[in-house]
């Protein structure tokens, strides 16, 4: 998995179609053609094998005339344990409504929401929506069942009321309310202060959570490439400022280059997984991190403690 074949589908192609669930669909099918062969094996609640048990597991899963044959202990595993619970966290917020071409960070944000439910959907995955601005709007609980993918594209495809950014809340407010452990992917352009997401991040990671964090952002905010004095304008505080880019270009790339490490610190010490993703780029990037998240649980249970701790 660490060979990634050529994007299947141009971005700029697959955001000109207009449908959100088209679009998703034409995403998946694009990449699963440079997938030669299925890493998964089947679906069933049959029994399929033993492990090892670890700590934690429920003690009514051992069996113990193999434990009198071989005094270990070894729980018998079903494939329900390798299918995935995802939930996903869709930035809807104010910050996610600029884009310097064709698409907004927020339609980027939702159509790789949506390539990701479909891509789960079809592997008998349970998928959950949780869309945020300052709180949570939005909820759907993760469920494998008819008309579902449905309900997700339903409320993707509504027009976000662009209040300001708040991650903190939101985040606190879903870890409430996820009762079992499973797969988080968050999408957002993160623009928020690092040193306050350690906090519900770290939240997280004490419930056993898996997080996948992807980090949308315009070109235009990794390159900076304005050349002109010009007015700028905070999507959030709608407060306008006159720049002029040639002595405010270092600055804002010290600013940006260090915030970004210490997303990427915070992430790498609690074992999440952190992808930038610029609104030209393909969504591959996110469909790999979450095939790899899915081939992980396929292979087993895993208990994998971050640097910050036990899970």
């Amino acid at each position: 998995m660490t060979d990634r074949p050529r994007p299947a589908v141009d971005p700029q192609a697959l955001f000109r179609i207009k449908s959100l669930q088209l679009r998703a669909r034409a995403a998946v099918e694009g990449f699963l053609k440079g997938i030669h062969r299925s890493p998964y094996h089947g679906y069933s609640v049959e029994f399929s094998e033993y492990r090892p048990y670890t700590a934690g597991d429920d003690p009514r899963h051992l069996d113990w005339r193999l434990f009198a044959r071989s005094d270990r202990y070894f729980v018998k595993r079903f494939e329900d344990e390798t299918n995935l619970r995802c939930h996903l966290v869709v930035d809807s917020s104010r910050s996610m409504a600029y884009g310097s071409g064709g698409v907004t960070k927020g339609e980027y944000a939702r159509t790789a929401a949506a390539t990701i439910a479909y891509f789960l959907t079809l592997q008998r995955d349970a998928v959950g929506l949780a869309a945020f601005e300052d709180r949570i709007v939005d909820y759907l609980p993760p469920r494998h069942r008819p008309g579902h993918f449905r309900r997700i594209l339903g409320l993707l495809d509504r027009e976000p009321k662009g209040a300001a950014t708040d991650l903190v809340g939101p985040l606190d407010e879903l870890t409430a309310t996820i009762k079992r452990r499973g797969l988080i992917v968050l999408i957002s352009d993160l623009l928020a202060p690092a040193d306050a997401l350690r906090g519900p991040l770290a939240r997280l990671h004490a419930r056993g959570h898996e997080v996948i964090a992807l980090r949308v952002l315009d070109p235009t905010e990794v390159d900076f490439p304005f050349d002109a004095p010009a007015r700028f304008r905070d999507v959030e505080s709608r407060r306008e400022l006159f720049i002029d880019p040639a002595s405010a270009r270092a600055g804002y790339r010290t600013r940006f280059d260090a915030h970004a490490a210490e997303l990427a610190r915070t992430c790498d010490g609690l074992g999440f997984v952190l992808r930038t993703m610029t609104t030209d780029s393909p969504l591959e990037t996110a469909l790999f991190d979450v095939l790899r998240s899915r081939m992980l649980r396929t292979a087993g249970p895993s208990r994998r403690p971050g640097r910050g701790g036990r899970a």
